[in-house]
This record gives C-alpha cells, structure tokens and sequence, in this order.
C-alpha cells in the first residue's frame, strides 16, 4: 500500500526560518511542500488556491498572525489541517492556538521525524502535539480545579446539605440513611459535622438554618 503524500504549505514571516523549514521539509519522506507564504493573509489565500492537506503554521507574524489565519483556515477550508511550528510554547500561545483549530503544535527545535510524524498524525485526524506540548497539557489538566456545585454556608460539604435538608423535610435518621443509601452511621457523621460547622445544637435549629440559608429541597423532588 503506497503511503499518501502529504501537500504541505509553509507559513513563516522570517525568510531565513521557511526557506530553512521547505529545504528540511524536501528531504523528508512522504512530503511535497506546495508554496510558503510570509504571513497569515499570504497563507490563506495559498490555501484557497492550492488546497493543501496540512498547513505549518508560524504564530508571531505581520498583517494577520498564525492564531487568526488558523481561525479562518479552519472555517474556510475544513479539509486543510493546521500544524503550529513555533518558537513558543507558553500557555499565551498554545491554548488560543489549538482553541483556533491547530491540531498539531510542534516547537522550531523539532526534527524532521517529529514534524513528519505530526503531519501524518493530523492528516490521519489524531493530533499531532510535541512531548512538551503534551506534557503542558496534561498539566493544565492535572491543576485544574475540580467542577463543583453552587458554595455552601459555612464550609459544609455536598453531603452534609443533602443530609440538612432532609432533616428540614423532617425525615429520621434511618429514613435519611435509606433514602441516600448510606448507614445510619454515616448519617450521624454527617449531622454532628454540621452541627459542628453551623453551631445549631438540635433537629429545630437545623429546620431554621436550612430554610434560612436556602438549603431546602424543591418540593416533590426524590432522594432516590
């Protein structure tokens, strides 16, 4: 099965940098370099005449930079991939990049193996990311804060409200236990936390807390 040939078009504002990339690009397997523009608005009107599979794509450049010419390759030519090469690789560049339609993200230190490999990646519809690049990724995934639901009053947790509210409702402990598929145990955990938390001593403080906190449950609505 003979491999596809990947038309690529360069797009680099520095002339030393894209005659460097297309003379590196031509010794490559796999690869027929199509054009190179100088900046972004060369670059999408490359695209439109020429219909290239992959575009690699400089970020800092004149006219109209490598984010907005992304943006609007994407949405003109769908069928046209982008490639970042660049020398950046901070947060500032490669979120808005990807968020444009840049599936592949490479850094100029890359080799020719690794731009070859992003090129086929992303004509193949996987991205094509550098270790680096991946490894930040990972990372903003890892830091990220855990979604969670509206706050409540005094650091109660999740729990510790449904818990409340079912108390306000007038439920028992076993039928708080039953209902959220917990012991009774557990349940009594969760009012002494509360109580502590809120400082409300009783069953009828607690009905008062959560009416006036809004921690009541609509009514009809199932704990189930």
């Amino acid at each position: 099965m003979t491999e596809q040939i990947a038309r690529v078009i360069v797009a680099d504002d520095q002339a030393v940098v894209r005659e460097g990339i297309v003379m590196l690009l031509g010794l490559l397997p796999g690869i027929e370099v199509l054009g190179s523009a100088k900046d972004g608005e060369e670059a999408i009107a490359l695209v439109a005449e020429l219909a290239p599979d992959v575009v690699l794509m400089d970020l800092r450049m004149p006219r109209c930079d490598g984010i907005e010419a992304t943006r609007r390759i994407r949405s003109e030519h769908p069928g046209t991939q982008i490639v970042v090469l660049t020398t950046y690789a901070d947060d500032d560049s490669l979120f808005p990049a990807l968020r444009a339609g840049a599936r592949g993200y490479l850094t100029k230190d890359a080799n020719g193996d690794e731009i070859v490999r992003a090129v086929q990646d992303v004509m193949a519809g996987r991205a094509g990311l550098s270790p680096v690049v991946q490894r930040r990724l990972l990372e903003q995934v890892a830091s990220a804060p855990e979604p969670s639901g509206p706050k409540l009053p005094d650091g109660l947790t999740a729990r510790e409200g449904e818990v409340l509210a079912l108390i306000a409702e007038g439920l028992t402990n076993a039928e708080i236990a039953r209902g959220l598929h917990i012991s009774t145990a557990t349940v009594k955990t969760h009012i002494n936390n509360l109580f502590s938390k809120t400082g409300i001593h009783d069953r009828a403080q607690a009905v008062r807390y959560a009416y006036r906190e809004g921690l009541t449950r609509p009514p009809g609505s199932n704990i189930t």
